[in-house]
């Protein structure tokens, strides 16, 4: 039997502004999950919504993410970097 019959690649689904995405890696970079989504704006910044009581976060280019479920799929968006008081 062959090595990957015995060992179905696992699939792990993710959302990035209520659009699904898959991967067959468990762990993803910033970076990559930004070079998945067709036309990314560069400008945006992309956030890891938090889960329960977890604030959301920035994910960083070099920031690895793990994709397995723990409450539910990852889910992500992207937004403009805030500008908090400056005017």
């Amino acid at each position: 039997m062959a090595e990957a019959a015995k060992h179905p690649t696992e699939e792990f689904f993710y959302f990035v502004d209520g659009v699904k995405y898959t991967s067959n890696e468990e762990v993803l970079t910033g970076a990559q999950i930004k070079a998945r989504i067709p036309n990314f704006d560069h400008a945006l910044i992309l956030m890891l919504e938090g889960v329960g009581g977890e604030p959301d976060s920035i994910v960083t280019d070099d920031r690895s993410i793990s994709l397995r479920k723990v409450h539910g799929p990852r889910r992500f968006f992207t937004t403009p970097p805030a500008t908090f008081g400056r005017k």
